[in-house]
C-alpha cells in the first residue's frame, strides 16, 4: 500500500488525474473504475483539460461503482447524469463504452449479475478510482458487507444518507438503496486509487490503513491488495 500525502485538495485531485492520465497512455484502451460524489470533481475537471491537450478516451472503457436504485439515468442526482455533466461530455469516451449500473432495471438482482459479466467481457478493470465514506465504506458498500460481496443491491446506512442529503432538496429525497459493485469486484481490479481529502475523513483513513482488516472497516480490505495507492490531504492524513 502507498501513501501519498499532499497538501489540500488541489493537489490530491492533480496527483490522481496524472495517475489516469498515465494509464490512458501506456494503454489507449483501458478499463477504468470511476467513482462519483465530491472527492474525484477535481480529478474529472483536469482529465477534461488533459483531453484538450491530447489524452485520447476513444478506447477507454467505463465502469461506475454504483447507481441508486429508482432513479432514472436523467434524474439530475443520478450518477449516471453525474458522470455527464462532469466528464463523458467532456471528452471523447464512447457511450457504449461507459457503463453505470441500471437504477431502473425491472429485476435489480439480474442487473447486478449482468454488470459483473460486462467487467468480466471487457478483461476486468485496470484502474479502479475509489471515495471512502465516514464510516469507511467504498462504493456503497456499508460496515458489515462481506468481503467475497460481488455487485449487489444495498442498503444505505443512516451516516451514508445523512451525508449524501446535501446533494437533495431534503434527506428524504435520497434513495435508501444501491446497486454497488461488492468488494470482490473492487478487489479484482489490477490497480485501485483511493482518494480522500477533509478531516471528516481522518478516522476512516487511519481505520484502513492502521486497523484491523474486518467487514466492520469495508476500506481496510485493501491492506491485502497487491496494487493499492491512497492519496489524502494532509486534514485525511492527520491521524496517520
Amino acid at each position: 500500500m502507498n501513501i501519498v500525502v499532499v497538501n489540500n485538495y488541489d493537489s490530491m485531485s492533480e496527483e490522481v488525474a496524472k495517475m489516469v492520465s498515465a494509464q490512458i497512455k501506456c494503454k489507449p484502451n483501458s478499463v477504468l473504475g470511476l467513482a462519483t460524489g465530491s472527492s474525484p470533481l477535481g480529478v474529472y475537471r483536469l482529465l477534461e483539460e488533459y483531453h484538450r491537450s491530447g489524452v485520447d478516451f476513444s478506447q477507454v472503457v467505463t465502469f461506475n461503482l454504483d447507481e441508486y436504485v429508482g432513479l432514472a439515468a436523467d434524474h439530475p442526482q443520478s450518477y449516471r447524469y453525474y458522470m455527464e455533466e462532469n466528464l463523458f461530455s467532456k471528452v471523447n469516451v464512447k457511450r457504449e463504452n461507459s457503463h453505470i449500473p441500471n437504477g431502473t432495471a425491472k429485476d435489480v438482482h439480474e442487473e447486478c449479475r449482468r454488470y459483473d459479466e460486462l467487467i468480466r467481457h471487457a478483461g476486468g478493470i485496470d484502474l479502479q478510482l475509489l471515495g471512502i465514506g465516514t464510516n469507511a465504506h467504498i462504493g456503497f458498500n456499508e460496515p458489515g458487507t462481506p468481503f467475497g460481496s460481488t455487485t449487489q443491491v444495498v442498503s444505505l446506512a443512516e451516516s451514508t444518507i445523512r451525508d449524501n442529503a446535501r446533494f437533495f432538496a431534503s434527506p428524504d429525497e435520497v434513495p435508501t438503496q444501491a446497486i454497488s459493485m461488492g468488494i470482490k469486484s473492487i478487489m479484482h481490479a489490477k490497480n485501485i486509487v483511493l482518494m480522500a481529502n477533509g478531516g471528516s475523513k481522518a478516522e476512516a483513513i487511519y481505520a484502513a490503513v492502521h486497523g484491523p482488516v474486518t467487514p466492520e472497516v469495508p476500506a481496510s480490505v485493501l491492506q491485502l491488495h497487491p496494487s493499492v495507492t491512497i492519496v489524502v490531504d494532509q486534514a485525511a492524513a492527520s491521524k496517520l
